[in-house]
């Protein structure tokens, strides 16, 4: 029977993030990841400065500096010809006055790269889980399929469900999340940016004429989520591409040689927006954090970081007691306990903005109008500062354990910080 101390299920970036955090703990640590590598297209690729400054914190920020990105400082909000900055980073305290723009696979990378010089670090990439083990009422590790179609067991003193969304070890522990409405779906797509790349660094949200539509820098081209109103995505796409191009086109201001480049509905890909918490995070043995105890709206693109936040909290208060081997359902729930209130004030903003969603994809809201919400962020600036603050470090921050850090400027652990206890 193969062992561990806690087995974490999903390399993305609350997994990755809490194997490292645990392994420089000296916890043995296996993470199981299903596909064989990181990269998926349409991923949350925002790092926001709550995670840039844990990375600094953890000695990595040097080398995340090198990968190639671009630098967002502000959110911008058309309606009609009606401009809005939502947010200003620059206003927010700190080193890092921005959200980098990198592919998610960079940053997983990167983590991987850090837990893999730890010893009691193991990540098992095209293992999928398939059950979970039990023992009497305690939840005691996982049934997984290797790379070889093998099947295989993992005991472990505690599981934590890193899956996602749809995540198969929520569901195995009889865990339901509650669903909360969400107006729309996502069309997700890539346009190609004039020659020469954009680097600006900049995102843009537009509505208008039943339209939304946000668009972020990518240097050389643009990834552009169009929102659709819920279900409908089986109903627009009965209509031929050049349809698509033109509303698009109209909306973002492109001509035709920009839009051209969807070549056909293929390019176009669908995310199905949902929303919802688990009222309980946990069972014995077992933990969930991210999008597996809150699926968030991709409204605001906080969902990666509210999750890698879970972890820092998570390794924190749960590697004492795997250190001592006592961890038990009361640890588990002082992990919920401090992450709902992030999470919650969270969904609630996004319930405000998905109204405003709501109004505009039914054309309720007219041209030109600016909610009178955003209306006030024009006539008093510094409310800027505020909502980048919310967005880009978020309520109650979390900072990387005393154990899994690193000495300021050297990117090098003392032996003295790896042994401080949780």
């Amino acid at each position: 029977m193969e062992r561990t101390t806690c087995c974490i299920v999903g390399g993305g970036p609350a997994g990755m993030m809490l194997g490292l955090l645990l392994a420089r703990g000296g916890i043995q640590v296996t993470v199981l990841e299903k596909h064989g590598d990181f990269l998926r297209d349409f991923r949350g690729d925002t790092v926001h400065p709550s995670t840039l400054h844990l990375l600094d914190e953890l000695g990595l920020g040097e080398e995340f500096a090198k990968l190639p990105f671009p630098k967002m400082e502000e959110m911008r909000m058309q309606f009609g010809t009606a401009s809005v900055v939502a947010a200003d980073l620059r206003r927010i305290p700190g080193r890092h006055k921005y959200i980098a723009m990198v592919p998610q696979w960079d940053f997983l990378d990167l983590i991987a790269s850090a837990a893999a010089a730890e010893p009691s670090f193991t990540l098992r990439m095209r293992t999928k889980v398939t059950g979970l083990r039990r023992e009497g009422g305690r939840i005691t590790g996982v049934h997984y399929v290797d790379e070889n179609g093998t099947p295989g067991e993992l005991a472990a003193d505690l599981t934590v469900a890193c899956d996602g969304r749809d995540s198969l070890v929520r569901h195995e522990a009889g865990l339901r999340p509650e669903e909360l409405e969400a107006p729309m779906d996502v069309w997700q797509v890539r346009v190609d940016g004039p020659r020469g790349g954009l680097k600006d660094g900049r995102v843009l949200a537009r509505f208008g004429h039943g339209q939304a539509a946000v668009t972020m820098d990518r240097g050389d081209y643009y990834q552009t989520s169009y929102l659709i109103r819920k279900g409908s995505d089986k109903e627009l796409r009965a209509n031929d591409i050049q349809w698509f191009r033109d509303r698009l086109g109209a909306l973002c201001g492109w001509d035709a040689a920009v839009t051209g480049g969807i070549g056909s509905w293929d390019d176009v890909k669908l995310l199905e927006v949902t929303m919802g918490r688990l009222r309980r995070w946990y069972r014995n043995g077992l933990l969930c954090i991210g999008d597996a105890a809150h699926t968030m709206s991709p409204v605001g693109g906080v969902g990666v970081n509210l999750a890698i936040q879970d972890a820092v909290a998570a390794a924190r208060i749960l590697a004492g007691p795997l250190r001592d081997g006592s961890v038990c359902v009361h640890d588990l729930a002082r992990v919920q306990k401090r992450r709902w209130l992030p999470m919650a004030m969270v969904q609630k903003s996004q319930a405000g903005e998905h109204a405003i969603l709501r109004a505009v994809l039914e054309g309720t809201l007219a041209p030109d109008t600016v909610p009178p919400a955003l209306r006030l962020l024009t006539k008093v600036p510094p409310l800027r500062g505020v909502t980048a603050y919310l967005g880009g470090i978020g309520i109650r921050p979390e900072h990387a354990p005393d154990f899994a850090r690193a000495q300021t400027g050297t990117g090098v652990r003392t032996a003295e910080a790896v042994r401080t206890p949780a």
